[in-house]
């Protein structure tokens, strides 16, 4: 099995592996032929309290993520452990003060750019990820503006525990277009497996929705969000509803092998990849059903060839399992043809 260098001087230095070239300064894939991939985990610019004054229609010349593509990088490592002291205080104005303004990098967090990102690389499909507080943001109903006539954006809204008329809110977000719920306990501040929670489990298994969960704690939020994400905390709701999908954003986090144990427990758990280090994407692929593991970058934190790059050196040799990471595993999960994938 060949050997591949797992440390960068940037993102950009990505190039220096087989899969990868730098084309007109942007990081694209070498051969077409390594297409297609499904990102599961994706955001546009959020917008929450002020209406939002992002134009998420506008193409920037250049995506500014919250780990610049300039800087080091470690694949061997948890994702967020490549940002400096001046990058996470930077990430943090930018998702609490900047998110009330159009101001600050998530201004060319937009669909033209993820697009463009996604074409150089081979990804045809990307799974928006909305996050929404009640009464102060309505971002899965911008997003789904933004996504409207891109048939490669899929859209997974947003709701909370604390929702009135969940069942009506839940069908309003299905007219909209979403395949799937996202909720995010450390953000929404609330407990995975609350009697609250638990109504939006059931409503989403009715109606064939997978939930995504941001899951397990990542070390850079406050105490309390540390808490709330505890894989221990997401038990009960899947064991409670058994009938409803759970995908475990990035599978667990800090605490990887719990999430695994909870995908190999549940039939009904499946895992994405968003931040895991290479050592551990490769434990993931050993240790869990294949079939239930999906891509995921948590873009516009990350670029989109960081995921791909720690899959295709844990899959060298491998390419059936690496196909169905990349791309069909998501394509199943998310009811599409492989022509529309």
């Amino acid at each position: 099995m060949a050997s591949y260098p797992t440390r960068f001087a940037s993102t950009l230095e990505l190039a220096r592996l087989p899969w990868f070239e730098l084309v007109d300064g942007e990081l694209a894939l070498a051969d077409p032929a390594l297409g297609p991939s499904i990102d599961v985990h994706t955001h546009l610019g959020m917008s929450f309290v002020l209406p939002s004054r992002i134009d998420l229609a506008r193409r920037w010349p250049a995506t500014e993520h919250y780990l610049p593509v300039t800087s080091p990088l470690d694949l061997e490592v948890y994702a967020n452990r490549n940002f400096s002291p001046a990058e996470l205080a930077t990430l943090g104005r930018d998702l609490t003060l900047k998110s009330l303004t159009a101001g600050g990098m998530r201004r060319t967090h937009t669909a033209p750019n993820l697009l463009g990102e996604m074409k150089r690389l081979g990804v045809v499909g990307a799974v928006l990820l909305a996050i929404d507080l009640p009464l102060i943001s309505d971002n899965t109903r911008q997003w789904a503006e933004a996504a409207r006539g891109h048939d490669e954006l899929v859209l997974f809204g947003s709701l909370h525990p604390l929702v009135a008329d969940l069942e009506g809110a839940l069908d309003r977000q299905l007219a909209l277009g979403i395949r799937g719920v996202k909720l995010h306990p450390a953000m929404q501040l609330f407990h995975p497996s609350g009697p609250l929670a638990l109504r939006i489990y059931r409503a989403c298994g009715r109606r064939g929705l997978p939930v995504l969960w941001h899951c397990g704690p990542v070390g850079i939020e406050p105490a309390l969000g540390r808490w709330l994400t505890q894989v221990e905390h997401y038990r009960a709701a899947i064991e409670k509803n058994p009938e409803t999908t759970f995908v475990l954003g990035h599978s667990g986090a800090l605490q990887l092998e719990a999430g695994i144990e909870l995908a190999r427990r549940y039939d009904n758990v499946w895992l994405e990849i968003a931040s895991q280090s290479l050592s551990g994407v490769r434990t993931i692929l050993e240790k869990v059903d294949p079939r239930r593991v999906m891509v995921g970058s948590d873009w516009p934190f990350y670029h989109l060839a960081m995921p791909l790059a720690k899959l295709f050196i844990a899959t060298e040799g491998a390419e059936a399992l690496r196909r169905d990471v990349q791309y069909h595993n998501a394509a199943r999960l998310l009811g599409l043809a492989p022509a529309e994938a």
